[in-house]
């Protein structure tokens, strides 16, 4: 099994009061639904307000990295990257369980 983290960090000027960020978050509450390889799927907005803090982050339970891959190319994962790409920038880790 593989748990995919993804971090994302708002470009200067983007909050969460930006439209385009209640947009992708919404979005990105979907991909579960959508991505057959995703055995789960959770996402959640930060609290902390440590400056190092990222802004948001999604959590997928993957079966390896095969199904890694095709989550990768699926077409509405990749309407939630374009989401997201336009208002942050993002870091990643799959790990092994």
């Amino acid at each position: 099994m593989i748990r995919h983290y993804v971090l994302f960090k708002f470009k200067p000027g983007v909050s969460w009061d930006d439209a385009r960020a209640q947009q992708a978050e919404q979005i990105a509450g979907k991909v579960g639904g959508e991505v057959p390889e995703l055995r789960e799927w959770t996402v959640g907005r930060n609290i902390s307000t440590r400056p190092i803090a990222y802004d948001f982050i999604v959590v997928g339970l993957l079966d390896d990295m095969e199904a890694v891959e095709r989550y990768l190319v699926h077409p509405f994962h990749q309407e939630a990257i374009s989401a997201w790409r336009e208002i942050s920038d993002w870091v990643i880790a799959d790990v092994e369980e």
